[in-house]
């Protein structure tokens, strides 16, 4: 049995993208095991799913857990630069904790001695590179984002680019998220286009239930427009709130964290809006689909602040369409394309607050028109989903071992 080890830079506990990837090859006849990084009392080193597939977790390094107070330290004392030098002392500690972890996950995949690695974005990809090479497997990179035009990577864009021109080419076989990423990658870095997988659900029914409302306590029967995923900058959340008061009769419901939870928390409470709009932690990817289900209309209204959203399409808007929610999304051309070819929501310019509203309003009223779209959204579900397009992974994995071989 071929071996696949797979890097990730997270602790593998809600990337349903990298499960459902793991799982395909696994029931298609390989071996796999996931790198991941360990939390000691929150995950396990070692772990084995009931389909088989292994979890292998690194710790962080002590040193890891040390940095966080010091810094504190540093912001509490009133000397500059005392607090430079704690600066300076954090940042060489994260360099040597980082190195540490990346050492630990290649050791570890060399012990394996997997057939091929594969590498989840550009932050395993020298890892996983070295550990190819080092073990003479296959490399697979699979750019779950355009990393060098990517909200927060600023400061990263050089080194991101760098990294990926420097060994994209050397990659036995690439995969990415949308058409509009794959012919990016292609003229970017001279490479033949890459596999394109879509970050979409498996095949399932979600019947309509009223868990949001019985767990928020909801009272009224106006829709809940529902907004999943990572609360971040450039996701247009801010404007969502903004454009609340111009949609009377509906609640807004945000289920997901991220470094604008407290900000939008906030900006809630400044529009006196906790009445109509609502906030649910992150729930795990079991109990998504119920919550999904429970609500009325899904909301996507990205913003252009980057290459790496005009050429997304998200997990969330497929979510939605499995639960069966007509969408509210901007008009991007990976998200037209889905939106405006299957006839399941409306497309709205990106950071055009009105035009948001009256989207949304139309939903709220038109009762009809929302139920239309649903019907077509659960009929878009059945044919865009993993398994219709898991068989290209499979594909990509028979060439790559049938290359080693020849």
């Amino acid at each position: 049995m071929k071996r696949i080890a797979m890097v990730v830079w997270n602790e593998f506990l809600n990337d349903a993208r990298v499960l459902k990837e793991a799982q395909t090859l696994q029931r298609s006849g390989y071996q796999v095991c996931v790198f991941a990084l360990h939390t000691p009392g929150v995950t396990k080193a070692r772990e084995r799913l009931p389909d088989g597939i292994e979890i292998i977790r690194v710790a962080r390094s002590p040193l890891w857990k040390w940095r966080k107070p010091a810094v504190n330290g540093a912001s509490n004392n009133g000397i500059s630069s005392h607090k430079s030098t704690l600066s300076i002392k954090h940042q060489l500690l994260r360099v040597i904790t980082r190195t540490w972890t990346h050492l630990c996950l290649m050791v570890q995949m060399l012990r394996y001695q997997a057939d091929v690695v594969h590498a989840h974005d550009v932050n395993t990809l020298p890892t996983a590179w070295l550990a190819a090479r080092l073990g003479k497997s296959h490399l697979v990179y699979d750019a779950h984002e355009i990393s060098t035009s990517r909200e927060g990577y600023n400061s990263f864009r050089r080194l991101v680019g760098f990294v990926e021109k420097a060994l994209m080419p050397k990659a036995d076989g690439c995969i990415t998220t949308t058409d509009a990423r794959a012919k990016f990658f292609a003229r970017a870095y001279n490479i033949k286009r890459p596999t394109v997988l879509q970050n979409r659900p498996r095949l399932s029914s979600s019947n309509a239930s009223n868990r949001i409302r019985k767990e928020l306590g909801l009272n009224s029967s106006w829709p809940i427009i529902l907004y999943q995923g990572g609360l971040q900058q450039g996701r247009g959340l801010e404007k969502l709130i903004h454009t609340a008061p111009f949609v009377p009769n509906a609640y807004f419901v945000f289920i997901g964290g991220g470094r604008l939870t407290q900000t939008l928390t906030q900006l809630t409470i400044e529009k006196d809006l906790q009445e109509r709009i609502y906030f649910i932690p992150t729930v795990s990817l079991v109990d998504l689909p119920s919550y999904t289900a429970s609500a009325d209309i899904g909301v996507q209204p990205i913003e252009n602040t980057c290459l790496n959203h005009y050429t997304t399409d998200s997990n969330k808007l497929f979510e939605y369409l499995t639960a069966g929610l007509p969408v509210v999304a901007t008009d991007f051309p990976e998200i037209r394309k889905i939106v405006r070819g299957n006839e399941v929501g409306l497309l709205v310019p990106h950071n055009d607050s009105p035009a948001l509203a009256n989207a949304l309003n139309q939903l709220v009223v038109d009762v009809s028109l929302r139920a239309k779209l649903a019907t077509n959204a659960r009929t878009t579900a059945c044919k865009l989903n993993w398994e219709e397009q898991e068989s290209r992974l499979v594909e990509l994995y028979d060439h790559v071992l049938g290359a080693l071989t020849r």
